[in-house]
């Protein structure tokens, strides 16, 4: 039987769950379980507990049929555990490094006390580590094992129970079980102690406390499940009534009881409006039930506070919270003037167009920092089209890419009175990207983020942990997003880091990418209209180079040398040239286009046909590699600074392990594979299909569909997936020839 069993109960989490996971299975420590409790989560999570438990067998998984909280999770994870002690693990919290030995070894020092209390530090999504308030009382002296009733203050530390290890035996014998509804902890935290003979302390921090900025925390949410409080107390003061022996902790208890309620009441954002006078009458019969003879209050407001609960005051303990509110409205106002004034710039016009009715029937698109009509707003744009024809369709282009908008496409210029009055009055605001900070989200409106590529490298607030590739302003960033309502994920792996990196109050839509429907549901007229559009010759070997964007280097300056590869595969090849874009043109490119073999189409409109004219991709970094891979044509990665770039900007895979194909990290390797053709093998063929199928789930050619009928008719019954092994793909090059001789 192992040491610990590590309870951690799983309830929409995924974004969090692989880290939480690692933390423990890292521990240099390996006498433990895992009892994984998936609480009939309706993410993901279940099925990432499913193969943490495939490659780890100290994890045992429970799957719960029906949601049924907090508690109960725990206790049905607590019939599982087998250690000789349990520990409680939520599971978006994570173990600080040599955590579990250090437990161990102080359990062992201390000849294993009923519970050990450990410290706990709070993180913030911004990098912030608050430690715990009251981590003094871990560092009083005194003897190694105690009772509660040698050090009573030890009730001052948060009601939490993921803070300690409890022997399983003491957990037996005095009946512990969690509670259902908010503040379970409350009960189990109070007992436990108070009826705990031998206690110890370990003042090191071992758990990592996260404070998410949406989600996951009941402090933040606004409902009548705070009224579980009162059952939860109910529960404290009837464990008393069962153990005379206990009586000595009625004041203390009574005192802890106060407070929570206080806290309940004075913290907004927890009682809806309707429910307040109800809770304080409700406390204040709690107050004189249980209030212990002769007990003191405390002194100053707080005190003051104690005797209107007595005296079911309510009236003026409305009176005195409202000075409080009046005093804090000041100071909001001020901070609101000067805000104002920064918001001067906007424009009288656009504020007056923001108390305008929206227009239900006005879609506003953007693509790339208003520079193009392209990608999944493009996509999304021309199902519109199809599905709903009486929506106006307009989008925002800067003005010097104005000339690069396709004919029949109705255009407002960034900056313009046009411009202002669609971001005000529009119903739909879409973008791959996010909208300038001056936009103001107005309620009512629907704002659908499609994102422009399956991550590879790090992105939102995973980006703090490489400050070399980001000056971004983190908290403007989660401003941005906190507009969206929807948020486009192209496969299951996206969605998981959106969510964490950019923890907004949004919906996923698991949908595929729009822009790739293309590379599905195209035949062998459009791949040959796109070779032909590029001037690529029947049987040109073509290969699309895509680089992506390095932001240790000031320009876009190709890896490779495109004048050795021209030269050495031969005149039947072709090498199309994308560079990022944020490069735009480079003279080095522009130098070897006269060779007519080297084909610069970095200013090219859509990349989709681009994709669909090449035989093969090389790249290194780029996301291209994700929907590339929907066609299942080869993919070369050609990495000669992985090490670098791994470094500096961070990814979420290595690339080397897991690629889409053949891999080079030398310019002699790539072409020795190129002009061998070892970049499509049996090999090449297999790696293609795993990273398919783990990045191409849902690009199934309906994707634009589900999102019209989604976002813009409200429809929830949508077309589902196509199994994988039944969907289709665009002929290749050689075979859209192929189709055309034999017609």
């Amino acid at each position: 039987m192992p040491k610990l069993s590590l309870v951690v109960p799983v309830y929409k989490v995924q974004g969090y769950l692989p880290e939480c996971l690692d933390s423990v299975l890292g521990q240099d420590c390996t006498d433990f379980e895992i009892i994984a409790v998936d609480d009939c989560s309706p993410d993901g999570s279940g099925a990432i507990l499913d193969e943490y438990a495939k490659r780890d067998t100290r994890i045992h998984v429970i799957h719960l049929t029906e949601n049924v909280g907090l508690g109960r999770a725990r206790n049905a994870g607590l019939e599982k555990a087998t250690g000789d002690y349990v520990l409680f693990l939520d599971s978006d919290d994570t173990l600080s490094d040599g955590a579990l030995s250090a437990i161990c070894n102080r359990l062992e020092a201390t000849d294993n006390p009923e519970i050990l209390i450990f410290d706990y530090v709070r993180t913030y999504w911004d990098g912030r580590v608050r430690p715990n308030l009251r981590a003094d009382l871990l560092k009083e002296e005194g003897p190694d094992v105690f009772s509660l009733a040698e050090r009573p203050q030890l009730l001052d530390l948060l009601q939490i129970v993921w803070n300690k290890a409890y022997r399983r035996d003491f957990v037996t014998r005095t009946g512990l079980t969690f509670p259902p509804g908010y503040y379970e902890d409350a009960p189990w935290t109070f007992c436990s102690l108070i009826s705990a003979e031998r206690i110890a302390l370990l003042d090191r921090v071992c758990v990592r406390y996260r404070q998410r900025r949406e989600g996951g925390n009941i402090l933040k949410t606004v409902s009548r499940k705070h009224f579980d409080v009162f059952d939860q107390y109910q529960r404290v003061f009837d464990y008393l009534d069962a153990h005379e022996e206990l009586a000595e902790w009625r004041g203390p208890l009574f005192r802890k009881m106060v407070d929570h309620y206080l806290t309940v009441l004075e913290r907004p954002g927890r009682l809806p409006q309707d429910a307040r006078a109800e809770f304080f009458h409700r406390a204040s019969r709690d107050y004189r039930a249980r209030l212990p003879k002769g007990f003191p209050r405390p002194a100053g407001g707080r005190g003051r506070k104690y005797g209107m609960l007595e005296r079911d005051a309510y009236t003026t303990m409305v009176s005195a919270l409202t000075a409080v509110k009046v005093r804090q409205r000041v100071k909001s106002r001020a901070r609101t003037a000067i805000n104002r004034s920064k918001r001067g710039a906007m424009g009288a016009f656009y504020q007056s167009q923001l108390r305008l009715p929206l227009d239900d029937n006005l879609v506003l698109f953007s693509a790339y920092w208003s520079r193009s009509v392209s990608c999944n707003p493009a996509a999304i744009d021309a199902e519109l089209a199809r599905l709903a024809p009486h929506m106006r369709r307009v989008w925002a282009v800067r003005a010097e890419n104005a000339g690069q908008v396709p004919k029949g496409v109705q255009v407002v210029r960034v900056g313009s009175r046009e411009y202002w009055t669609a971001v005000a009055r529009a119903k739909y605001l879409v973008n791959n990207v996010n909208f300038a900070d001056s936009v103001v989200k107005r309620e009512g409106q629907v704002h659908l983020q499609t994102h422009h590529g399956t991550p590879l490298k790090t992105m939102g607030l995973d980006q703090q942990k490489f400050p070399a590739s980001t000056d971004m302003d983190f908290a403007k960033l989660l401003q941005r997003c906190d507009r969206w309502d929807y948020s486009i994920s192209a496969n299951h792996f996206s969605t998981v880091i959106w969510e964490r990196v950019y923890p907004c109050s949004y919906t996923t839509l698991e949908t595929g990418y729009p822009r790739n429907d293309v590379l599905v549901n195209a035949g062998s007229e459009e791949v040959r209209a796109a070779r032909a559009a590029l001037g690529l010759a029947d049987g040109t070997k073509a290969f699309l180079y895509m680089p992506t964007h390095r932001e240790y280097q000031p320009g876009f300056t190709p890896p490779l040398d495109l004048g050795r590869f021209a030269r050495e595969l031969g005149p039947d090849v072709t090498l199309l040239v994308r560079g990022h874009y944020f490069y735009g043109n480079s003279p080095h490119v522009n130098e070897l286009r006269r060779t007519g073999r080297i084909v610069d189409v970095s200013g090219h409109p859509r990349v989709e046909e681009l994709y669909l004219a090449t035989d093969a991709l090389i790249t290194d970094y780029s996301s291209a590699m994700f929907d590339y891979a929907v066609l299942d044509r080869p993919i070369i990665s050609y990495v000669p600074d992985w090490d670098v770039y791994s470094a500096v900007r961070g990814t979420y895979f290595d690339l080397l392990q897991e690629p889409p194909g053949a891999v080079a990290t030398r310019q002699t390797e790539l072409l020795q594979l190129l002009a061998s053709g070892a970049y499509d093998s049996p090999e090449t063929t297999e790696r293609r299909d795993t990273f398919r199928r783990r990045f191409c789930e849902f690009d199934d050619g309906h994707a634009a569909e589900r999102v019209v009928r989604r976002v813009f008719l409200g429809e929830t019954s949508l077309p589902p997936i196509v199994p994988f092994d039944e969907r289709h793909h665009a002929p290749t090059p050689a075979q859209a020839l192929e189709l055309v001789e034999r017609a």
